[in-house]
């Protein structure tokens, strides 16, 4: 009876976000989402899109859209030609501050206007960017077969491989900024000074790890398929994807010193054919902290919504960086000045990768 009751309650908040109107057909009443695939995309199906399907009748229509950078070219490739056929992309939480997403986006501040007094959620989880869909961290990880007395924990010691020899995976992301700030915290760069960066100093410490490096990889998926097929020994890695990979059984360990924290925004493209149905989708997903909770259950992540802690176990609250280990382990990326040198980073990169 709870079930039923909370179920009604969930569609009677949704129609109060709008339809597309009282004779839209039942092809009308979809959403397409644009993701990265893999497991991360099966975690989100079954913990979020399936009982939105059930709560709703709107069907989601998931699109395989490779990394980020595809995806954007993607974005952009639809609004120039006048054909929009997706509905919600995800972006990174930095990449969607800049100019360049307010042009792939809608602003959605109208909407976030609902949320704006909600104690619970994080601060910025509603923007007009998009929604926070969580934050997570990318970090070191490392195979315990391969490492039997403990892996490498902090970037100096991913650097040396003659202490911790084996080979390396990389993110090969053109904006760069995740590989050199990694780079001048292996070359001993105080977290503090990381920015504005030493972009020379990093890439010549990139020259160091280079030829240990056997994959640069383009997606999350790529990096946890490689894991398991044991491609490599210690990776740079979502920690998302590596929660989802120990939740597989897979001999995989991390550590937190020098993770950058990171998090991901649900978008809606702009001019998208089912805006409305789009903002259900993600007025569902704010609404329901139970949902938020096993989502961050099985990845490893901070829900927006405070409320889904309690729904968590302690195991995985555990898993999730706590406040002190923000605060004296992790990295904070500075987006202003990421952003602002985003196109000399992109150029550096190109011409260091295709040396």
């Amino acid at each position: 009876m709870k079930t039923r009751l909370l179920v009604g309650l969930y569609s009677l908040a949704l129609l109060s976000v709008g339809t597309s109107g009282d004779h839209a057909t039942a092809q009308d009443l979809q959403v397409v989402l644009a993701s990265s695939g893999g497991t991360y995309e099966k975690i989100v199906r079954e913990n979020w899109l399936a009982p939105f399907e059930r709560a709703t009748g709107i069907k989601v229509v998931v699109v395989p859209s490779g990394n980020t950078a595809e995806r954007r070219a993607q974005v952009q490739a639809m609004i120039v030609s006048g054909n929009v056929t997706w509905d919600i992309f995800v972006e990174g939480e930095m990449d969607a501050e800049t100019p360049d997403h307010a042009e792939r986006a809608e602003n959605i501040d109208d909407f976030c206007v609902q949320f704006k007094d909600r104690a619970d959620l994080l601060s910025r989880t509603c923007t007009a960017p998009g929604v926070l869909f969580g934050r997570g961290a990318t970090l070191i990880t490392y195979n315990k077969e391969h490492f039997p007395n403990g892996g490498p924990t902090t970037w100096k010691e991913f650097w040396d491989t003659k202490s911790f020899p084996g080979v390396r995976a990389m993110p090969a992301q053109i904006d760069a900024w995740r590989q050199l700030t990694v780079a001048l915290l292996a070359d001993g760069v105080p977290v503090k000074n990381l920015y504005p960066m030493d972009v020379d100093r990093a890439f010549k410490k990139l020259d160091e790890l280079r030829s240990n490096v056997g994959l640069w990889w383009t997606s999350g998926d790529q990096s946890s398929q490689d894991f398991r097929n044991a491609e490599y020994d210690a990776g740079f890695m979502w920690l998302t994807r590596a929660m989802a990979l120990k939740n597989e059984g897979q001999p995989i360990a991390w550590s937190y010193h020098g993770a950058l924290l990171v998090g991901d925004r649900y978008a809606v493209v702009a001019g998208a054919p089912h805006k409305a149905e789009a903002l259900r989708m993600l007025k569902f997903f704010l609404d329901s902290p139970q949902i938020q909770a096993r989502i961050c259950e099985a990845l490893a992540c901070t829900p927006p919504s405070t409320d889904a802690l309690q729904y968590m176990s302690a195991e995985a609250r555990a898993n999730i960086p706590s406040a002190e280990q923000i605060k004296s382990e992790m990295v904070v990326p500075d987006a202003k000045w990421i952003n602002a040198n985003k196109t000399m980073l992109i150029d550096r990169w190109n011409a260091w990768i295709q040396r």
